[in-house]
């Protein structure tokens, strides 16, 4: 892989824009103080984003005009306002998910499997920083959702 497909594919990772992710070094203990703290930072970072987005969205909407007098254009005004707000729950829901994060960052928890407590990984974390289960158990937990419809 080359040097800037290998930079490309460590931008994407995170889902905090310009953050770089963690790289473990060899013989490393697995969630040291370094990645605590790194992943802390993280999901602060990303909660900011969300907070902004959402502060955004309120201000955008206590500009928009009350009711236009065209009902095609009140009417687009109304779904696009549905999926923003739907968008935002989403986003509110997220933030609920990264303060228990931190919250497990601060007990030792984090970054281990709620389920059969095995070490989750950097690298999924760097992915989903509010994982909760290993791959093995998320992947058992999607399959048990699939079945049971």
């Amino acid at each position: 892989m080359s040097a800037r497909k290998k930079k490309e594919k460590e931008q994407s990772v995170s889902p905090v824009s310009g953050m770089k992710p963690y790289v473990a070094k060899k013989g490393e203990k697995y969630m040291n103080k370094k990645q605590q703290e790194h992943f802390r930072s993280v999901l602060n970072a990303w909660k900011s984003e969300l907070e902004e987005e959402i502060s955004r969205t309120v201000q955008q909407m206590r500009d928009v005009p009350e009711n236009p007098p065209d009902p095609n254009d009140r009417a687009s005004q109304e779904t696009d306002m549905s999926l923003e707000l739907r968008s935002r729950d989403r986003e509110r829901k997220l933030i609920k998910k990264i303060d228990e994060s931190i919250d497990r960052i601060d007990t030792g928890d984090y970054g281990y499997c709620e389920v059969c407590g095995v070490e989750i990984g950097v690298e999924r974390l760097e992915a989903r920083p509010t994982a909760e289960l290993c791959i093995d158990c998320k992947t058992l937990d999607e399959i048990r959702e699939k079945q049971m419809g």
